[in-house]
């Protein structure tokens, strides 16, 4: 069966079921932080669905409507909102897996993995595609990457480790202010539960990934599944013998990198911090 179209909804229904979201959090006097609190959302996140940035999703609507006394309110305008295409068709067999893996190891060497992303940096990785998106378009494949991130805030986490080049983390793209941000939110997502972030610093005289990045995933039926983009496209490889041997690039990546106590440190040495 072929994967299902990932869609989101258009721009001026998001903005208007955020303002529905922002008034009901206001009418319980309750902060960004505090409604972000009670339905397992950061204040970013909660501030980016009032201002119509990202979709607000059914399951985080439910909640909203539990802890904001709402009768299904926003339950029901999450699933009646109007949709539009978003994910190209390259992409969709890594959103489908990410959604139900049980584990993810991510290497990464030109960018920050995309479930640890910033808006602004995200925004930023888009506006570099060739040929270029329209602004629109920047916008719409922005909030879907946005919407990924929550698979590292549920209810029962997955493990996830992930392996970041230190080039990728002196690149400013975007700008050095949205680098910082992007920086700063490393030290945040580094906390979260399951999640392991480790750089491998350019000190190293050798490396077990020079072909470039990927992913490998464990389904909850216990399948080991590979991931890796190309400049044309996408592959996913379960043949055993291939996904073994990333499995050992991947392995012999984590030995050589920071482990995630020096990765925190050298974040703080790249923010300026003391």
């Amino acid at each position: 069966m072929p994967p299902r179209k990932r869609v989101r909804p258009n721009a001026t229904t998001m903005k208007m079921v955020g303002a529905m979201v922002a008034a009901a959090r206001i009418a319980k006097n309750l902060t960004q932080k505090q409604l972000g609190e009670l339905v397992r959302l950061d204040a970013e996140t909660i501030a980016s669905i009032e201002q119509g940035r990202r979709a607000l999703m059914p399951n985080v609507a439910e909640l909203m409507d539990q802890v904001l006394g709402l009768p299904g309110v926003l339950t029901v305008a999450a699933h009646k909102m109007p949709q539009v295409d978003v994910i190209p068709p390259w992409a969709e067999p890594l959103i489908n897996l990410e959604q139900k893996a049980v584990t993810l190891s991510s290497y990464q060497n030109q960018v920050v993995p995309g479930l640890l992303q910033t808006q602004a940096y995200a925004e930023a990785v888009f506006r570099s595609r060739v040929p270029l998106y329209t602004d629109s378009e920047v916008a719409d494949q922005t909030a879907a990457r946005l919407d990924r991130q929550t698979t590292l805030r549920r209810e029962k986490p997955m493990v996830a480790s992930f392996v970041i080049w230190e080039p990728a983390l002196t690149c400013p793209l975007g700008g050095r202010a949205v680098l910082h941000e992007q920086l700063r939110h490393l030290l945040t997502c580094s906390e979260l539960t399951g999640v392991s972030i480790q750089i491998l610093p350019l000190d190293r005289t050798l490396h077990p990934a020079l072909d470039g990045p990927f992913v490998l995933l464990e389904t909850p039926v216990h399948q080991h599944i590979a991931y890796l983009e190309t400049q044309r496209g996408s592959l996913v490889v379960s043949d055993l013998d291939e996904v073994s041997i990333l499995s050992m690039k991947y392995a012999m990546l984590r030995t050589q990198a920071l482990n995630p106590e020096e990765t925190r440190d050298l974040l703080k040495r790249l923010l300026g911090d003391p």
